[in-house]
């Protein structure tokens, strides 16, 4: 199918090295009492699942198809396997480890605001022999390096609680991600396979809304050791009552919005909304096609029946707050979201996950791409809120009414460019991660962000309603 031809502007993390900006700053807080052992395996547990994700997306392709660009919205496969590895090798064994440089006259190759994505095919990158080895070099180095680092609470900031091995963890999950979007994009058939998610337990006795009671929170972090410096810090939100769906909206759900002429109405549209469907002719999410009277799906290689029951995905902003005009509802806001996503009444705290702080669990939640696919309506019932609401995280990040702004106290820490240069009404807010979403760059307070255009992403969303 024609993709859809987007701003080719996109969110991309610069990553820029600054040593010594990067141990001046105060740092973060974490929990008292945290054990550095502890950290020290969970650290070592996240750096090989997230390189085995890696591994899996890069070598399921031969070299053709890695140095490849499948779409001007994504770099090559290739890029993003050595980025990752520059990346592991500037804040691990330089700036944490203080070694010297492996590689200084491939940083700029691999900055991606120095570069943009449509222009990194004609970059002299690594070949995927040479960025294997690199990044399995680096790799080696940077065990090694945490199997020594201390990791106290009094250490320097990239340190303390394993920080920096924390963040390297995410940013490799995080271009695990980008790279799966990529899949997407190329065609041909079928690299990647996965088993079915399971199916919905007691999604019968759900209602179509949960009720959120009015009151304050606590939204953010400043505890959590390895949370990134827009989730911090911790403050206090007041939210009214309102109502939120039970489960994000399902493509049966959106259906009937294309049905009824949701396409074809300008009043259910923001005015870019509007000039964006009539620009590139839109009548369906990305990767939907109707053909002989039924919806189909290109997913991963593979043509499918739409699943009506299953969450929509890859909608832009404004298709999500088009389809809630439509439905007499709105996108939640960022603090509602969280606050249905965290809050326990019982007890007033804001746990880390909607079912408690116990870490994300397959019984609980989507996500690591181990089903390459969002998991029906009412799915995991383990995962629920204390209110009710499920499947907050994972299967499908949620578009949020907010733009992306600092909360009240804001840090940039280590560099600017992961946050503060995005900040302001350009990006709107996704919450909750989706299937593709390693565990250790998804949490209750983890914060995405994006252009509103954006269809490429594993976006879906649920609306709300005030009471």
């Amino acid at each position: 199918m024609t993709e859809h031809r987007e701003d080719t502007r996109h969110r991309e993390h610069s990553d820029a090295f600054d040593p010594a900006g990067s141990t001046a700053s105060a740092g973060f807080p974490v929990a008292p009492g945290i054990d550095p052992e502890a950290l020290r395996r969970r650290a070592l547990d996240a750096l090989l699942s997230a390189r085995e994700r890696t591994a899996l997306l890069t070598d399921r392709v031969d070299d053709g198809e890695l140095t490849a660009q499948h779409s001007p919205l994504m770099s090559p496969l290739v890029w993003d396997l050595a980025h990752i590895g520059n990346q592991e090798e500037q804040w691990l064994l330089r700036a944490v480890g203080g070694r010297e440089a492996l590689r200084p006259e491939i940083d700029g190759l691999y900055n991606a605001f120095e570069h943009s994505r449509a222009s990194r095919p004609s970059l002299p990158l690594l070949a995927p022999a040479e960025a294997r080895t690199y990044a399995s070099d680096v790799r080696g180095r940077a065990l090694d390096l945490l199997e020594g680092a201390p990791l106290h609470e009094g250490g320097r900031p990239l340190e303390r609680a394993g920080f920096a091995f924390g963040m390297i963890a995410q940013h490799e999950q995080q271009h695990d991600e980008t790279m799966l979007i990529t899949h997407q994009l190329r065609a041909g058939p079928a690299a990647l396979t996965a088993p079915a998610p399971p199916p919905p337990v007691g999604a019968e006795a759900l209602g179509d809304d949960v009720l959120i009671p009015g009151g304050p929170f606590t939204m953010g972090t400043s505890t959590e050791p390895w949370a990134l410096d827009n989730e911090r810090p911790a403050h206090r939100r007041d939210v009214p009552a309102f109502h939120l769906d039970t489960s994000p909206v399902t493509c049966g759900a959106y259906l009937r919005f294309i049905e009824d002429g949701g396409y074809r109405n300008e009043r259910w549209w923001a005015p870019e909304g509007w000039a964006m469907v009539r620009e590139h002719d839109l009548t369906a999410p990305l990767f939907w096609r109707r053909e002989a009277g039924q919806w189909l799906r290109r997913r991963f290689g593979v043509t499918e029946t739409v699943p009506e029951d299953e969450p929509v995905l890859h909608v832009s902003w404004y298709e999500a707050d088009a389809y809630a005009r439509w439905a007499g509802r709105r996108l939640p806001t960022e603090s509602e979201w969280e606050k249905a996503a965290r809050h326990d009444p019982a007890s007033g705290r804001s746990r880390r996950y909607p079912w408690g702080d116990e870490d994300p669990t397959p019984e609980r939640a989507n996500l690591g791409q181990r089903h390459l696919r969002p998991a029906r309506s009412g799915a995991y019932p383990a995962g629920r809120s204390p209110a009710g609401a499920g499947q907050l995280i994972g299967d499908v990040w949620e578009w949020t009414s907010s733009d992306f702004l600092p909360y009240p106290g804001f840090v940039a820490f280590p560099y600017r460019e992961y946050s503060e240069v995005f900040f302001g009404p350009g990006h709107k807010v996704l919450r909750g991660g989706s299937f593709a979403v390693g565990e250790v760059a998804c949490r209750g307070t983890f914060r995405n962000w994006d252009l509103p255009v954006r269809r490429q992403i594993f976006s879906g969303f649920r609306t709300a309603r005030s009471v």
